[in-house]
């Protein structure tokens, strides 16, 4: 069974003063930005079934304006993940179900994760609001252990109106 991976990068944030890293809010293209990719997800066609987030507060605002109406688990992993705790929360928390499944994260942690997959994919530039697709050809909880001949990076999105 084909199982879809899509990893989406938060949405631009602001700087406000006094405010550390983790707690960073969008700021309004961030915003404005989120709800088009969410709009372009639909327009696709992509379904999401799960969403496995970033405990920071600019990826989950950046979800809540996608509009995405699918199971959320927020995972400390996410924040600063590299491929390797990408894939490792995705095993972990990926119902088995599910045909797709959402992450919101970080740069680099969501383009690297999609080029881990597919080795022989390419991304020229992973902005704010961008989101890759990944096919997968394997179980959510063997994604990343294994080679997967099936892994293809479908494509890349770059929200901008």
């Amino acid at each position: 069974m084909s199982r879809t991976l899509v990893l989406m990068r938060h949405g631009k944030s602001g700087y406000p003063a006094g405010v550390g890293d983790h707690d960073r809010p969008l700021a309004a293209r961030g915003r404005r930005e989120a709800a088009l990719a969410g709009r372009w997800m639909t327009d696709e066609g992509l379904r999401i079934d799960a969403v496995i987030c970033s405990t920071a507060t600019r990826t989950r605002q950046t979800l809540d304006r996608t509009g995405v109406d699918a199971p959320v688990v927020y995972v400390d992993d996410v924040y600063g993940g590299s491929p390797h705790e990408v894939l490792e929360a995705v095993r972990v928390y990926a119902p088995a179900k599910a045909s797709t499944v959402m992450v919101v994260g970080h740069e680099p942690g969501m383009p690297a994760t999609a080029l881990t997959l597919d080795a022989d994919g390419y991304i020229e530039r992973f902005p704010t609001s961008a989101y890759a697709v990944v096919t997968v050809g394997t179980d959510w909880d063997r994604v990343g252990l294994d080679v997967d001949p099936d892994a293809r990076l479908v494509g890349v999105r770059i929200p901008r109106e």
